[in-house]
């Protein structure tokens, strides 16, 4: 059986102290916007907050999970914690999907009973979030590109910062047009933009949780590669599926046309790991060698 690894790491003390920064300037958000949504009545305001709330949640559990990634494999944790991220991106996408369907249904129980809002307050507080949200998203770009728990952070302050920013529109539309509906219709965009994009990250934690072959990953242009090598019979037995945002995992029986020493096996190894990691970046490969064992030949066997 050969096994190989090429591991990379991109957790850094400059994420974990950017998490932190996003952490405590969001709660001094959602402090301020609560007390000024219940002051100045505007349901916009106090949805910015819950949604800044949960923001603050995400962050925390985002943090934990960076730090629990880190922790060393052991015997009774052969992976160590390094799907900590992965379900950290699952807890906060259903968070934005929840707080997306509770803010609908606010908003349409405020479009029934329209209620006149003290818009200087509302103006002024989104103005500050923005600013906040805005620094925090800047924070966390960078690894919301190649890390999914850092992706589900961001898209958290993302999404607060552009509901601060159609909050503000809405004050201003109160404020010198008395427009006082349009703190509902909203309070119903953002939600739905929630769990628009809040969606679409489940989906895809979802598929690395329940170990599904990743979508940039054609199994059968895999096997068509492999097969390609001189000594190589047949790939069966395929299992393909992401450990975290940096593994790829490939793990299959090899049905060899010879009986070929393990010398030689390792040979023919080593061409599949170089195969699969420049054509597919997989990364982690595991392959059991056999010759003319009685057993079932199909590409994906349940096991």
């Amino acid at each position: 059986m050969g096994h190989s690894h090429s591991h990379s790491h991109s957790h850094t003390n400059m994420k974990d102290r950017n998490l932190i920064i996003s952490i405590l300037l969001n709660i001094i958000i959602t402090a301020s916007q609560i007390i000024g949504g219940l002051v100045s009545g505007s349901l916009a305001l106090l949805s910015d907050a819950l949604h800044n709330f949960s923001d603050v949640i995400s962050l925390v559990v985002s943090f934990g999970a960076s730090k629990l990634s880190k922790r060393k494999a052991s015997i009774y944790r052969t992976f160590g914690y390094k799907r900590a991220e992965i379900l950290a991106a699952f807890i906060n996408a259903s968070t934005l999907v929840i707080v997306g369907i509770l803010l609908i249904v606010e908003a349409v129980e405020r479009f029934q009973n329209p209620q006149e809002i003290e818009s200087n307050l509302v103006i002024w507080l989104s103005a500050i979030a923005i600013l906040a949200n805005g620094f925090s998203v800047l924070l966390l770009k960078r690894d919301a590109n190649t890390n999914l728990n850092m992706r589900s952070a961001y898209l958290h302050l993302l999404t607060d910062m552009m509901a601060s920013v159609a909050v503000l529109i809405g004050g201003l539309l109160m404020k010198y047009y008395k427009i006082f509906w349009v703190d509902s219709l909203l309070t119903l965009l953002i939600a739905l933009y929630l769990v628009w994009v809040g969606y679409d990250l489940l989906k895809k934690s979802t598929r690395i949780l329940m170990l599904f072959t990743p979508d940039q990953v054609d199994i059968k242009e895999v096997l068509r590669a492999v097969h390609k090598l001189p000594k190589v019979k047949k790939l069966h037995h395929v299992h393909v599926w992401c450990l975290n945002d940096d593994e790829l995992h490939l793990e299959a029986h090899l049905d060899l046309k010879e009986d070929i020493p393990i010398t030689e096996f390792n040979t023919v190894l080593k061409q599949i790991e170089d195969i699969l990691h420049n054509e597919f970046e997989i990364n982690h490969v595991t392959i059991q060698p056999e010759f003319n064992k009685a057993d079932p030949k199909d590409i994906i066997v349940q096991d």
